[in-house]
This record gives C-alpha cells, sequence and structure tokens, in this order.
C-alpha cells in the first residue's frame, strides 16, 4: 500500500504541492486514494504471503512433519482457506459499500485541490496573473520584508472595455483586511495612465489619455478566491460509475438502455420525416391521379427549369439528415460507454474477491513447491505472476471499456485464464513434485546427454 500511494503522490505532486493546503488535507486525500489501491494491493498482499508461509514451513521442512503425520496438503491448507474466504466476503463488501463513497470523496476533494488558484506568491521579474483581471510585476522584494516591494508595475482590465489601466510605482507594502477577503497593496510614489475609448462608437481620432501622478494611493484586490478551498458538492460527481454500489449500478445501467432505446426511436422518427412524400401526392389528399413510371435518371424526370432547385433542395435535406445523425451517433456512443462502465463496475466488486482466492491458491501451492521463505525469491515470484494476472485484466478491461469485448468476459479474462494454473499448481504440490527444482532439471538433462551418448555408441 505505501508504494502504491507513493504511485499517486508523484502522478498527483504538481497538483497538491505548492497551493497552501494544510496538512491533514493532504492527509484525507491520500486516504481516500488508499481505499482506491485495495483492488491491487489486497491480492498481492495475500499472494504474496501465501508463498511467503508455505514456503517458510516447506524450508523448515515442517510440510514433511505434516504430510508424515497423514495430514494432506488441502488439509493444511483448510484454516487458512476459511481464513481466505472471509477475507474474499469483506473485500466484497468494502467494494460494493465502502469504495464507492471512498471513490465520491476522493473524487470530489482532488477534483477542488486541483482547481483551485495557486497560492499568491510574486516572483521578482515575473508577470503575475494569479488575481482576476489584473496582471502585476516587481522588479525586486525588499530584504527580509516579503510585503516590501519595488519597481511595481500593474496592469488593470477591471473596466472591461478592452484598455488597461497602468499602474507605475516605485515601491509599496502588501497587507490584508481583517476579514481576510481582500488584498490591499499600498503604493508610493507612482503615476497612473488611463487611455479613453472615445466618446462614441464611430472612429474617433482624437483619443484621451489621463496621466496621474500620486504620493501615495492604494489598490484593493479581491482575496476570497485565496482563503481557503471551496468544496464541490459531491452530487456532481455521482453519476460516475467507480462512486455507485451494486443497486445503484443497476439502476444506472437499465435507464441508460433505456435512454438509448428513446434516443433511437426519436432519431428513426426524425430522419424519417425528410423522406415523407409530399402533402401533394397519394395518401395526403383525395385528388386521385394517376400513377407515373419514371425511368432512366430521376432528375430527367423533372421538369429542366425545377431540376436546380429540386437538386438543391435534395442537398440541403441530405445535409440536415447527416448533420441530425451525427449529432445523435455521439450521443449514442456516450451512452452506451457509460453502459459499459456500468457492467464493468458491477463485475468489479466480484472479481476482487474471487481473485482474492485464485492467487491464494496459486501462491500457498508456489510456496510449498520452491520451499523457500522470507523475502527474497517469494518476492520475486509473486510479482512475476502478480504482473500475469494484473497485465491480464488491463488489457481485457480496456478492450471491454472500447467495446471489443463483452464486459463480463473481459472482467473476468485473467481469473478465467489463470485457475487452471491454480488447479496445476495444487495439483503438482499434492504430489510433492519438482516443479521449480534446478538440480531435478539439471539430472533430467544430463541423463538425456548420456542415454543420446550411449546409443550413439551402440550404433558405432
Amino acid at each position: 500500500m505505501f508504494i502504491l500511494l507513493m504511485f499517486f503522490l508523484f502522478k498527483y505532486i504538481d497538483d497538491l504541492i505548492g497551493k497552501g493546503f494544510e496538512w491533514y488535507t493532504i492527509a484525507e486525500v491520500m486516504l481516500y486514494a488508499s481505499a482506491s489501491q485495495v483492488a491491487m494491493a489486497l491480492p498481492l498482499a495475500i499472494l504474496l504471503s501465501s508463498i511467503m508461509t508455505f514456503g517458510t514451513l516447506g524450508e523448515n521442512y515442517e510440510l514433511v512433519a505434516i504430510k508424515s503425520a497423514g495430514v494432506s496438503l488441502q488439509k493444511a491448507m483448510q484454516p487458512l482457506f476459511v481464513f481466505v474466504i472471509c477475507l474474499s466476503i469483506a473485500s466484497f463488501l468494502f467494494a460494493d459499500y465502502m469504495l464507492p463513497k471512498a471513490n465520491l470523496k476522493f473524487g470530489s476533494l482532488l477534483y477542488d485541490m486541483r482547481n483551485k488558484k495557486l497560492s499568491f506568491l510574486i516572483k521578482p521579474g515575473v508577470f503575475n496573473n494569479s488575481i482576476t483581471n489584473y496582471a502585476m510585476r516587481v522588479e525586486r522584494k525588499g530584504e527580509g520584508a516579503v510585503d516590501s516591494l519595488f519597481g511595481i508595475t500593474i496592469y488593470d482590465h477591471s473596466a472591461g472595455n478592452g484598455v488597461a489601466k497602468i499602474i507605475m510605482a516605485e515601491k509599496g507594502q502588501m497587507s490584508k483586511t481583517t476579514d481576510g477577503k481582500y488584498l490591499v497593496l499600498k503604493l508610493i510614489n507612482g503615476v497612473r495612465y488611463e487611455e479613453g475609448n472615445g466618446n462614441s462608437s464611430s472612429f474617433d481620432s482624437r483619443q484621451t489619455l489621463t496621466r496621474m501622478r500620486f504620493r501615495e494611493t492604494e489598490v484593493k484586490f479581491d482575496f476570497s478566491s485565496f482563503k481557503g478551498m471551496d468544496r464541490t458538492q459531491e452530487n456532481q460527481f455521482k453519476n460516475n460509475a467507480p462512486m455507485l454500489n451494486r443497486a445503484e449500478l443497476l439502476e444506472r445501467r437499465d435507464s441508460l438502455t433505456r435512454s438509448i432505446d428513446t434516443l433511437d426511436k426519436a432519431t428513426k422518427i426524425n430522419v424519417g420525416s425528410y423522406y415523407k412524400q409530399s402533402n401533394i401526392t397519394k395518401g395526403y389528399t383525395k385528388i386521385k391521379t394517376p400513377e407515373m413510371e419514371l425511368s432512366g435518371s430521376f432528375i430527367n424526370n423533372i421538369p429542366l427549369r425545377d431540376q436546380s432547385q429540386a437538386a438543391q433542395s435534395a442537398y440541403d435535406q441530405a445535409e440536415t439528415i447527416k448533420q441530425v445523425i451525427v449529432g445523435r451517433i455521439i450521443e449514442h456512443d456516450l451512452k452506451s460507454r457509460e453502459v459499459i462502465k456500468a457492467k464493468i463496475e458491477y463485475q468489479r466488486k466480484f472479481t476482487l474477491a474471487v481473485s482474492c482466492l485464485l492467487l491464494f491458491f496459486i501462491g500457498a501451492p508456489l510456496g510449498a513447491i520452491i520451499r523457500k521463505g522470507g523475502l527474497g525469491l517469494p518476492v520475486v515470484i509473486a510479482v512475476v505472476f502478480f504482473l500475469i494476472y494484473h497485465i491480464i485484466s488491463t488489457v481485457s478491461e480496456k478492450s471491454a471499456k472500447e467495446g471489443n469485448l463483452d464486459p463480463i468476459i473481459g472482467m473476468w479474462m485473467a481469473i478465467i485464464i489463470l485457475t487452471p494454473l491454480g488447479i496445476f499448481l495444487t495439483y503438482k504440490a499434492t504430489v510433492d513434485s519438482a516443479l521449480f527444482d534446478l538440480d531435478y532439471y539439471k539430472q533430467l538433462i544430463v541423463g538425456f546427454f548420456k542415454r543420446f551418448k550411449k546409443k550413439k555408441v551402440v550404433k558405432q
């Protein structure tokens, strides 16, 4: 979990550092992030711990003593198997009840932290645009006094007419009002330039420029956006699939499916209206007219004087139909992807629990076979097998999200592929197979060459 949290911190370090957050705010977002990392940390922990446990038993010949007492490996695994079942049930309940709430709080908090304005830090020689409608630059700061500024230039765009007011001062001091809503910049010995935008809407070559010198003045900036962090309502993120439990996912999937059906029907009716016959033809008038047989190019059956207008009208209707269909296809694809996400998250509630059982039945036999405990070889083997599991699950999940694979098959693909491996390893551990014994393979190779050499001598 520590390693996964470090990956999270490295990923979002630019969004968290340098914005003036309190330590408990960063600790809170990391706590919520740790809940979302359980899906990776828990199966890996079970795999590693089972390999280490049974590897230590095999290394100390305790498995030999257990089997010599007439206890099979499966029976020796039963207590831990019961424990892993309880852990899997707990992980299922966690994924269904706790994880959606943690994801909701994590998503809303991270959104607010990433969109919070930067702390108002004035760097010498650089224009600062942190305050809306203002751009400020200072040449240098006073030694030992953060609020002492020298060589101040301010561009004021608050008028909204496209003409900036320019304020230049020799020095100044910063302070905040008692309520913390405003930043007051006291300027000393400067000049203010204001350019008029003309007296009428038409062109006026006689523009006005006002220059005002001052010994001392104050500029007030809105500082409320830099005080603390405004929290977004969590309900705005509630519709995201990772933030819903099973019942809510089923409801969202059904509502989206009904919405897609409604969209398809509305599109069919809308597009079909463009192909409707004219209201002066059969079925829309009581006047009986003989049927006309058309041959050759359709446009040649239209009078020459009306052909241009008919072609333009057909072109306009085709473009309208194209725009309608393209817009509806985009909306249809977006809703279809949301349905797929809902199905994927629904299956994820179960795959976390089953993956814990699967990796236990891979790790325990592996530990009994390799007969090595500690943090050496077991860690290497655990990481290798977990990478295989993680790569398969990631690739299949991505294929399911893109619509290339059924969401159910995509989420269960890694478990389907690795289940025969778990059965095979359990069988090999039961019969005391030397699956990872290098001496065993060395003897096989040496014996093969000996037999090959013996056959060669006999033929000679």
